[in-house]
C-alpha cells in the first residue's frame, strides 16, 4: 500500500525467510511504536507520518500477508516488477507508491500502476506522464520531485537549481498534483550524518509550501529509510519508506 515476467521469485539471486503474519504485524506494530515514539520527542503529531512497506523483491503472498498484519501502503521500485505483482495482490488492494526510478519508456504502465509517483526528476518526465494520463483518462497523478541532494551519479534527481523549473514545468500539467518532495541521501554507517540532507529538503519544501507549490496541502516531504527514519521524522519527514525493519534482511541464495 516481485516477480519480474519470465522467471519466478525463486530464481531470483536472492532469498527470503517467509514471515507469518503475526510477525509481520509484530515488526509493522514496533516500527509503527518508534514512529510515534518519535515523533512525540520532536513534538510532532504521529499521524502526520505514513508508513510505506517498501515491498521491492518480495513476492505476492508476503503482501498478502502484510496486507493481513495491517499494512496500507506499498513501495515499489521497478515498473516491470510491481507490474507482475500488483495485480496478483489487488489494484485496490493498498496504495502503491513507485519510490524507484522511472524510465520515460516506463511511464505508461507506470501511470496504470501507482497511485503516486515519488521520484519526478525532470521536466520532460513531468509532460510525459501528464499526456499519457489524458490518454487513458486518468484525471489526476500524484507525484512528488525527487531532489538529489548528494551528488551521487548512482542517483536520480533534479539538482537544486533546476527545482524551481521543475515546480513551475508540473503547474503547467493539469493532470499532475504536485504533493511534496523525496530525497535518498548518501548512506553512513552513522546514521546521525544524514540529518543535513533531510534538514536541507525541509528547508526546500518550505520555501516552497510559502509560496503555494503544493496548493493547499502540506508538502510532503518523502524521506528516510530503515537506518535513519528516527531521524528523518525529528527533521520533518511526513512519509517514510521501510522495508527491512518489516520484512527483514534478504540472503544470498544457495541455487538458482
Amino acid at each position: 500500500m516481485i516477480v519480474i515476467v519470465g522467471p519466478s521469485i525463486s530464481n531470483k539471486v536472492m532469498s527470503e525467510k517467509a514471515l507469518s503474519s503475526d510477525e509481520l504485524r509484530e515488526r509493522l506494530e514496533g516500527v509503527r511504536r518508534r514512529i510515534e515514539a518519535s515523533a512525540r520527542g520532536a513534538g510532532r503529531d504521529p499521524l502526520e507520518i505514513k508508513l510505506i512497506a517498501v515491498s521491492k523483491t518480495h513476492p505476492p503472498d508476503v503482501l498478502r500477508r502484510a496486507l493481513e498484519a495491517g499494512a496500507t501502503d506499498f513501495g515499489e521500485n521497478r515498473v516491470q516488477e510491481a507490474e507482475a505483482k500488483i495485480p496478483e495482490v489487488g489494484r485496490e488492494a493498498a496504495r502503491w507508491h513507485l519510490i524507484g526510478h522511472l524510465q520515460a519508456n516506463k511511464a505508461r504502465r507506470a501511470v496504470a500502476l501507482f497511485d503516486v509517483i515519488h521520484t519526478l526528476d525532470s521536466e520532460a518526465l513531468a509532460h510525459r506522464l501528464n499526456r499519457l494520463c489524458a490518454e487513458v483518462g486518468r484525471a489526476t497523478l500524484n507525484v512528488l520531485i525527487q531532489v538529489d541532494l548528494g551528488g551521487e551519479e548512482t542517483k536520480s534527481g533534479a539538482g537544486e537549481e533546476d527545482l524551481e523549473g521543475l515546480v513551475a514545468a508540473v503547474a503547467e500539467c493539469e493532470r499532475l498534483r504536485l504533493i511534496g518532495l523525496m530525497t535518498l541521501p548518501p548512506y553512513f554507517d552513522d546514521a546521525e550524518l544524514v540529518r543535513p540532507y533531510f534538514r536541507r529538503l525541509r528547508e526546500l519544501r518550505d520555501a516552497l509550501k510559502e509560496r503555494q507549490a503544493f496548493g493547499t496541502g502540506p508538502g510532503e516531504l518523502s524521506m528516510g529509510m530503515s537506518h535513519d527514519y528516527r531521524i528523518a521524522i525529528e527533521e520533518g519527514a511526513t512519509m517514510v519508506r521501510i522495508g527491512t525493519a518489516i520484512f527483514g534482511e534478504r540472503q544470498a541464495a544457495t541455487g538458482k
